[in-house]
């Protein structure tokens, strides 16, 4: 199904949904490696993306061509189990030469801030080559909680900030940790966007978010609604 601003893929299981959204990011990593000599993806943690690159770590290619980092982080250190960055690491091989880019130090203290975030962000001057998100029942990706204090300002398309530092409010069971997220327009700095989402409940507030824009309740709305861009979404029961 085509609309202004997505175009939806749907499939009948969750494994046929990891398999052809990690055929299309070997293809945009391919391409990058061709066109430019080298890539840089931008990938969101959680239960959907490990399964797709698995798939795609076993390829052959030079991975030390490619930068890897993560659409969102939690304030916690580099060896924790909640560490988003961490858990992507563990798809691949240690012999993969990739570029890790963290978003947070490797112990960080004090309270949460996007100094370091932004900083590593500066050395990626060009677009991602390809975005991968999820979304949460409650209409956030990446980490772009609803009830954030600064929710706005880090969906707003004309902010010049790579990342935000966000507490959710409520903080949730799953990671309840402060946050660093890129923000919308960084995350649209990309060639392609794919949003890779599995459920029934997910699928009902997709459709909130598709057949209505209050960013405020359900953050993903802007992203779908996000003019001059289309979103690519992978979505299976």
């Amino acid at each position: 199904m085509t609309s202004m601003s997505w175009i939806e893929i749907k499939h009948a299981t969750a494994d046929a949904l990891a398999i052809a959204v990690a055929r299309r990011l070997s293809s945009s990593i391919d391409a990058a490696l061709a066109e430019r000599g080298q890539a840089t993806i931008a990938l969101a943690g959680g239960r959907t993306t490990p399964p797709i690159l698995r798939r795609i770590a076993g390829e052959s290619r030079d991975w030390s061509k490619l930068s890897i980092l993560p659409t969102d982080e939690r304030w916690v250190a580099a060896d924790h189990p909640d560490n988003n960055l961490h858990q992507l690491q563990h798809s691949f091989a240690a012999d993969h030469a990739i570029r890790w880019i963290a978003l947070v130090p490797d112990k960080p203290r004090g309270k949460v801030n996007a100094v370091f975030a932004n900083s590593a962000l500066e050395s990626i001057g060009e677009a991602f080559d390809v975005c991968l998100l999820g979304m949460g029942a409650d209409g956030h990706f990446a980490s772009l909680f609803p009830g954030a204090s600064n929710l706005s300002g880090a969906l707003d398309l004309a902010s010049r900030e790579s990342a935000v530092a966000i507490i959710p409010d409520p903080m949730p069971s799953a990671g309840p940790h402060p946050r660093i997220s890129l923000t919308l327009a960084r995350l649209l700095h990309s060639r392609h966007v794919i949003l890779a989402i599995s459920g029934a409940d997910k699928r009902a507030t997709l459709n909130r978010a598709i057949n209505g824009n209050d960013p405020g309740k359900l953050p993903v709305a802007a992203l779908l609604h996000a003019p001059g861009r289309t979103i690519e979404i992978h979505w299976s029961p």
